[in-house]
């Protein structure tokens, strides 16, 4: 199986209050896959489905995103879950609550079948 890399799209998402990494993080992913309308498988007589999708996902605190819950938020294809730190949170006033932002990197590849 050859793998080959075919898009790469960014998107960012954001937690305005409750500081929830998950969602942060589903809304990043949902910001970087709806830039884009694939219609390559087709070319290689495949299905969105075929599709193998990257996702990398930057977060002040990495071990707070449900990594599973990224990935079923995925509308095609199978896919990996990478979380590093990343991102941006700042406190309220109080310490706590606050504004977070998740970014995402998502590449979607294809077997060429060689």
């Amino acid at each position: 199986m050859a793998l080959v890399r075919c898009v790469t799209e960014m998107g960012m998402g954001v937690d305005v209050h409750g500081l929830n990494y998950t969602e942060a993080a589903k809304r990043a992913v949902f910001d970087a896959i709806h830039h884009s309308s694939l219609g390559f498988p087709r070319l290689l007589g495949k299905t969105a489905d075929d599709m193998h999708v990257e996702v990398t996902i930057g977060v002040p605190k990495p071990e707070a995103v449900d990594k599973q819950a990224v990935l079923d938020s995925l509308p095609h294809g199978g896919g990996h879950i990478n979380v590093v730190q990343g991102g941006l949170q700042v406190l309220n006033e109080t310490g706590k609550d606050g504004w977070l932002i998740a970014n995402a990197i998502i590449l979607v590849s294809i077997d060429d079948g060689k």
